[in-house]
């Protein structure tokens, strides 16, 4: 046995029990939740910015893509460096890390001075980021019960929405009293509150693997190797960590833009134009925790039913959003209000896929390395997912015009939708597998 295995112990409970007890579990949920709010506030305080950026630096809206895009682009290149470290030594530490990274970064960008200096700052934002939605997840799944994890994991990240719903809400209200720059500024220093407080969460003690995974989680070589063949192996994992990124690319799409597209297709001011987004981001908290409910309803009997059921979802939240915002640009009338109306209800079904493909994951890969796990899901998420999804529609919003470019980016909503009902087919025996592994 290895020196650092060694030194680790097996698995301290049953699936079906309590970590360290009810209060410690709670309070470990409290905590992370509220820090992956602050995540996505620091993330998403940028977007109802960038109709003053655009008037203050002229900046093209590929160039405003970019500096969402930035930030997903780091986070999903940091992701599996971050959670090897967490997997193999503190997750709470880790944790505590990362959000004094991210909220500092933040900060900085009220000091920046042009385009370059922006993107570097949130480049930074996103390296302090990479790895907490992974590393959380892992813990969150630890603390609780098996039979609670979804519920709980799709709490978890709809607390992205809620921080999205925040950030994209105070971005507008502060720019429009003390200016743009202030906004990053004012919405960093919570985050570094918070990382102190978090010293209090108990940490899991790291699950002995075996000599195989010991020796592959040694290096991120060693991981990218492990995680090829782990793929390979579970085809779930592939498809689900495929659609998950689809549907986010749809997801962020709409929050990134939605604030541009209020002020110039209606004429909304950039602060009410912040305040009505929020909503539909609101929308989306709301419903990833509905949808992450009953994921776990449809799958109680047949598991693979999960799986299925988010394919439907995606596609009734394609055919809502191509029509809210199809049909005023292909020239039929639809009133404001009817059109606020529809995406709503496409926000609202969206974030169907965000608590559900965490959970699928996590039930398929070993207990031992869930963090990295779930950071191989994480980097689909990010890097073929959100940091996608504002390019490609301010690119093409730069050669169609913002209304088409939201009304063609559903599309890939069909791709999530067919990587879920390819996925549904291995889905039973892969977790079998997983759960049998010593």
């Amino acid at each position: 046995m290895s020196s650092a295995a060694a030194t680790l112990e097996a698995r301290p409970v049953a699936d079906d029990a309590y970590l360290f007890g009810r209060r410690a579990a709670w309070f470990a949920y409290a905590m992370t939740l509220a820090l992956m709010v602050m995540d996505y506030v620091d993330r998403q305080v940028i977007v109802s910015l960038f109709p003053y950026m655009k008037t203050a630096w002229g900046l093209s809206d590929t160039q405003l893509g970019a500096l969402v895009s930035v930030v997903s682009v780091t986070v999903a290149l940091g992701a599996l460096p971050v959670a090897l470290f967490a997997d193999r030594a503190s997750r709470v530490k880790s944790i505590v890390t990362m959000a004094m990274v991210w909220s500092v970064a933040c900060i900085s960008c009220m000091f920046t001075r042009g385009f370059g200096q922006l993107l570097a700052a949130r480049a930074a934002v996103g390296l302090g980021e990479a790895g907490y939605g992974s590393v959380g997840a892992a813990l969150i799944a630890s603390h609780f019960p098996a039979r609670m994890r979804g519920a709980l994991l799709a709490g978890f990240f709809a607390c992205a929405s809620v921080g999205s719903v925040l950030g994209v809400m105070l971005g507008g209200l502060i720019a429009a009293r003390w200016g743009w720059q202030a906004a990053f500024g004012l919405v960093g220093v919570p985050g570094l509150l918070l990382a102190l407080l978090y010293l209090k969460v108990r940490d899991y003690r790291t699950v002995a693997l075996t000599p195989t995974l010991d020796t592959a989680t040694r290096s991120v070589g060693g991981v990218l190797r492990h995680v090829g063949k782990a793929l390979s192996r579970s085809p779930t994992m592939l498809f689900v960590c495929i659609g998950g990124a689809a549907q986010l690319i749809v997801v962020s799409a709409v929050w990134s833009w939605l604030p541009s597209f209020l002020n110039r297709v209606h004429g909304v001011e950039p602060d009410s134009a912040g305040l009505r987004a929020a909503l539909i981001v609101l929308c989306g908290a709301i419903g990833s925790v509905a949808w992450g409910a009953l994921v776990d309803r449809a799958g109680a009997r047949r598991p693979r039913n999960k799986l299925l059921v988010l394919a439907a979802l995606c596609l009734v939240s394609m055919v809502l959003l191509a029509l809210a915002f199809g049909l005023p640009a292909l020239g039929w009338a639809l009133s404001h209000p009817a059109q606020f109306g529809l995406i709503a209800a496409g926000g609202f079904v969206m974030t169907c896929s965000v608590g559900p493909v965490s959970a699928v994951v996590i039930d398929v890969i070993h207990p031992g390395v869930r963090a990295t796990g779930a950071a191989v899901l994480a980097l689909f998420q990010n890097l073929f997912g959100l940091a996608i999804g504002p390019v490609i529609a301010g690119a093409l919003s730069d050669a169609w015009g913002l209304p088409l470019a939201l009304a063609a980016m559903p599309i890939f909503s069909i791709l999530a939708a067919a990587a879920f009902v390819r996925a549904a087919r291995t889905y039973e025996a892969d977790a079998a597998r997983a759960c049998a592994a010593p």
